[in-house]
């Protein structure tokens, strides 16, 4: 969830303002001409600093062996005048470059940038992204804050079950990242409304970094630079907006003014009256699909895709992996999952027959999973004491419920799940049979999650999850009022999270088991979340990754224990409010605070508890 946590750090740094009017100018098609002030804004590099000091890629070194922990030791003004310094004449560090081997036996490279690089990448990319959220498309969904797999599984679900388009054009565009043009990339920024020519300078510079042991690019983003998303993007918005606009976004002379569904109105309209051939796109970044309502209509528009992708953006397409398929008769494959319909059946008051959708894991997604599961046990088998076991048996939880979260959106995927359990079960016996009980207490996390009578093992006294124990949860489309960049869309953000944040953080700390904790502890870390909600038992905000600290009631310099009932999640600030014994620290984040009479009194609870005076 380091988006959230992203948007949370905008509004810390009392940025927000900016960026809205950035989004509001480019929703007006503004034209930029002066970026670069905001850009090297102490605040905007503050900010810039604190996003990706917490990304786990920030402690992955580039050629000069500098990773964030070098930049941790610097004070506040020396990385704000090193980012001014670097933009004053840009020139680009070397890229390192690193090969990830692929599932089909290949390789993806990636370019990894400087520390320094990263960090001047990021406060370009903070000022940027609202002036493109304004103009991206909304069914793209790779790469843009708030949107994950699920909203683009969603769409294609929609697409086929309410939309009845049952043709689908598969594209594949051979080596995209490899072979983005650089010039009509700049071009596509120029049209989009960023004009700042120093600015498109530093950028062009950016792309054509020297790559160690490959030389100087021509074309390409490479994949591992913190702009390169964004810039992709940009490079295929205008894909987007050409096919859209053929019939989801075609201009009309007539006001279609329905206000409960003005949509299906003009759609309905568009499909009678013109002879308009209805299309949708859907994409996660370079990964695209077309939907259509008859072969013919899918064919022609895989042709002139081809031909448009060819001309414009000077991309080719892999003619081995790219197809038409009606999803009546056969698969699509996406994001990890194999999506078909099921036999039609009548509708009862309609004589129409409908389709209706079905999806399985992919193959190569089960190995995935099995391949994952059978490396956490042999770091189980290997652990030669119970912290280290329970440290691991966290880890392969940890595996097991965020592949559970990720595939539940397969309508089979209870199926799915048993068939690789049946493989897991046979491997955790022949491993860890001698290791494990069947008797123990089952925690807030495991009952949380499971509720099934299937058999639990015990390791080191934590219970291991059941991969078979999952439901297919049906995935929501987008709200496309959620925005980082409205008043109006940051409220929904705010209001909306919940289940899924708090799993993706009992995932976070399962996998976070401190060595230095004890057992009882991490165990009780992870339910004591569980029991608090996800929330800060003083203020009740939201606990996020990198600003919140577990609390001993009673210190165990006190005598104090690491029981369940001894511990409380709070956030960073108010831990330092719990300690703090100088004045001047206590008056600085009560005033950032503006804590109330009731969350005072809880915070000099605490303190009391602590050894502290009440505030």
């Amino acid at each position: 969830m380091l988006k959230k946590q992203t948007l949370r750090n905008n509004e810390y740094y009392d940025l927000q303002p900016e960026l809205d009017n950035l989004f509001q100018q480019s929703k007006e098609n503004a034209k930029f001409n002066n970026l670069l002030p905001l850009i090297t804004d102490s605040r905007n590099i503050k900010l810039a600093y604190r996003n990706i000091k917490r990304n786990a890629g920030s402690a992955t070194a580039g050629v000069d062996k500098k990773t964030i922990v070098n930049w941790s030791k610097s004070q506040t003004a020396g990385y704000v005048q090193y980012v001014r310094d670097r933009l004053n004449n840009y020139q680009p560090q070397n890229v390192r470059r690193v090969e990830i081997p692929k599932d089909n036996g290949g390789v993806r490279p990636l370019g990894i940038p400087t520390i320094g690089d990263r960090l001047i990448q990021q406060c370009i990319k903070q000022i940027l992204e609202p002036i493109c959220e304004a103009k991206f498309h909304r069914s793209s969904y790779g790469f843009r804050p708030n949107r994950n797999q699920h909203h683009a599984i969603a769409e294609m679900y929609n697409n086929i079950q309410v939309r009845n388009l049952y043709h689908v054009v598969d594209i594949d565009i051979k080596g995209f990242f490899d072979n983005v043009d650089h010039g009509k990339l700049l071009k596509q920024m120029w049209t989009l409304g960023i004009r700042d020519k120093n600015l498109l300078s530093i950028i062009s510079k950016m792309l054509k970094a020297e790559i160690t042991g490959i030389g100087i690019p021509e074309k390409g983003t490479p994949q591992g630079g913190i702009l390169s998303p964004l810039l992709s993007n940009i490079v295929l918005n205008e894909l987007d907006w050409w096919i859209s606009d053929q019939f989801e976004t075609f201009e009309t002379e007539k006001v279609y003014a329905n206000k409960n569904n003005s949509e299906y109105v003009k759609y309905q309209s568009l499909r009678t009256t013109t002879t308009l051939k209805e299309i949708y796109i859907l994409r996660f970044a370079d990964d695209f699909k077309l939907f259509c309502k008859t072969k013919q209509m899918a064919k022609k528009a895989f042709i002139a895709t081809e031909q448009w992708l060819k001309e414009r953006l000077r991309l080719e397409i892999s003619q081995e992996k790219s197809t038409i398929v009606d999803i009546r008769k056969q698969a699509s494959a996406f994001l990890g999952i194999e999506i078909t319909t099921q036999s039609p059946r009548k509708k009862r008051k309609e004589k129409q027959r409908k389709f209706v959708v079905q999806s399985n894991m992919l193959e190569k997604a089960k190995k995935k999973v099995r391949d994952k599961l059978k490396e956490r046990i042999i770091d189980i088998q290997k652990a030669p004491n119970d912290k280290l076991a329970a440290q691991a048996v966290n880890k392969y939880n940890a595996t097991v419920l965020g592949q559970q979260n990720y595939y539940k959106i397969a309508t089979h995927v209870n199926l799915d799940m048993n068939e690789i359990t049946f493989i897991i079960n046979r491997n955790l016996h022949n491993r860890l049979r001698k290791r494990w009980s069947k008797s123990g207490v089952k925690t807030k996390t495991y009952n949380k999650f499971y509720k099934n009578n299937y058999t639990t093992h015990y390791i080191a006294g934590i219970p291991l999850f059941p991969l078979g124990d999952v439901q297919t949860k049906f995935p929501q489309r987008y709200n496309q009022k959620v925005c980082n960049y409205t008043q109006e869309g940051r409220d929904m953000i705010h209001k909306n999270l919940s289940d899924k944040h708090r799993n993706y953080m009992i995932i976070y700390l399962m996998r976070t088991a401190a060595l230095t904790d004890t057992v009882e502890l991490n165990d009780n870390k992870i339910s004591k979340y569980v029991g608090q909600k996800g929330r800060c038992h003083v203020t009740g905000a939201i606990l996020q990754i990198g600003y919140m600290d577990i609390h001993h009631i009673t210190p165990v310099s006190l005598g104090g224990t690491d029981e369940y009932k001894n511990l409380v999640w709070v956030t960073d600030t108010i831990h330092i409010l719990i300690h703090a014994t100088v004045t001047s620290t206590i008056n600085q984040y009560l005033k950032r605070l503006n804590l109330t009479q009731e969350q005072r009194n809880k915070l000099n609870k605490l303190r009391v508890k602590a050894g502290n005076l009440a505030i």
